[in-house]
């Protein structure tokens, strides 16, 4: 069995490096013409790491990135709302990492080359088009450095080409637009001294004013200071998304007065944006789930099957996910073409509902909610938050969402390990 797949991010390196355990032979394809460690931060949730850990790279993920030790809630006031630890603090069996999103997938392609072959991961190939028949599919994609056109035959063909997925407009080339949710993310990092312990993540404001932060390098957090990947968010006007460019710098002006006086005794956050060299504008956008991934040997994963809004730490958690359990998939199906055809669809029943159910929690705010509680319940602050929202239902929040996307210690303590 071959598999060709389509993008070299997070979930297809994972799916390739998945599919080489297993004993399935996997080619990657990439449209960029030179990976780099481009990005900001991202969290990989226990569930994540579990799995990147069968892969023997824990140890890998934990000289780059934090081991997160707690997430905790504030109101635009600086109260607390709602804390939490987090990982191996929470008494899971595999930790939290706050990690700059490039160094993951440079050591994830690192790990790919060196067990799959570096002949086997094409970089500056554009998928294009493909044709399927009883016997296999046909990619065809474009080659950067001479436009010429390549194809290549495998059994099955698997879009992880993200948000702006080729593969996901050949199978759904008509209603699938993106969905604005009308707020601006700003993105940047920042080099200064730790906040809380130097291993916390936080998110302070409410749904149409809040800004996220937390560490991400652990080299740094060694020497005394704090490598922090933040992210402020705004509500903005005119209710559309930007049309072209989706990663633009901007300059700080753009939206750092509307936090000019969140500054409290254990943060500094004006601070912190100023002390960005670069920031990214990005529209805050996800996409309706599909009614189907799958179309004969040709299906979808991560960002390019279920873009979502980046609340609750879970769009790379789930590409991840999806990459466990499409391998596991193929690895068990028989011999035939019903038989693979069959792992597709049972790959698709099972990650499509439960990932489409985030999809349209995190339109809700997923756990954030609590946030916009407080908001709507005290927005002048509060004395006492159990007052304002009881510890239990605070709790419940936190509880159903981890259910919903899996990371619960109930769901991992059962998962099966390969």
């Amino acid at each position: 069995m071959k598999i060709a797949i389509a993008g070299a991010g997070i979930g297809g390196l994972a799916l390739a490096l998945m599919l080489h355990k297993r004993g399935i032979e996997a080619e990657v394809w990439e449209a960029v013409e030179e990976l780099k460690p481009l990005g900001v931060g991202i969290n990989l949730l226990p569930h994540a790491v579990k799995e990147l850990s069968e892969l023997g790279l824990e140890d890998t993920l934990a000289e780059i990135g934090i081991k997160t030790s707690q997430l905790a809630y504030y109101n635009r006031h600086g109260q607390q709302i709602w804390a939490e630890p987090r990982g191996r603090a929470a008494g899971y069996d595999w930790p939290q990492f706050s990690i700059h999103r490039g160094a993951l997938q440079m050591a994830l392609l690192r790990a790919a080359t060196q067990r799959i072959g570096a002949d086997k991961v094409h970089q500056g190939h554009a998928l294009e088009s493909f044709e399927q028949d009883d016997a296999g599919v046909v990619a065809r994609l474009r080659r950067r450095t001479d436009n010429a056109l390549v194809e290549t035959r495998a059994d099955v063909l698997v879009g992880a080409d993200g948000i702006h997925s080729a593969l996901r407009r050949l199978l759904h080339p008509v209603g699938d637009e993106p969905r604005f949710s009308g707020r601006m993310l700003w993105r940047a990092i920042t080099e200064t001294q730790p906040f809380m312990d130097g291993r916390s993540m936080f998110m302070a404001g409410h749904q149409d004013q809040k800004f996220v932060a937390y560490p991400i390098s652990e080299p740094l957090r060694r020497q005394g200071r704090s490598l922090i990947n933040w992210i402020a968010e705004l509500r903005v006007p005119d209710g559309a998304p930007p049309t072209t460019d989706w990663n633009k710098r901007v300059d700080r002006s753009v939206f750092a007065p509307a936090f000019a006086d969140w500054k409290w005794d254990w943060i500094d956050i004006p601070a912190i944006i100023e002390g960005a060299a670069t920031i990214y504008e990005f529209p805050l956008v996800d996409r309706d789930p599909l009614p189907r991934w799958t179309v004969g040997r040709v299906t979808l994963l991560g960002d390019a099957a279920h873009p979502m809004y980046p609340i609750g730490s879970n769009g790379s958690a789930q590409a991840i996910l999806d990459a466990r359990y499409l391998a596991d998939c193929l690895a068990e199906c028989g011999e035939g073409r019903s038989s693979l055809l069959y792992a597709l669809k049972e790959y698709e029943a099972e990650r499509l509902p439960r990932t489409a159910g985030i999809v349209l929690r995190n339109r809700m705010n997923g756990p954030e909610q609590v946030m916009q509680m407080a908001e709507e319940r005290a927005p002048n602050g509060f004395y006492s938050i159990d007052e304002v929202i009881p510890y239990a239902e605070r709790e419940a929040i936190s509880q159903r969402y981890k259910r919903l996307a899996g990371f619960d210690k109930q769901s991992l303590a059962a998962a099966p390990k390969r």
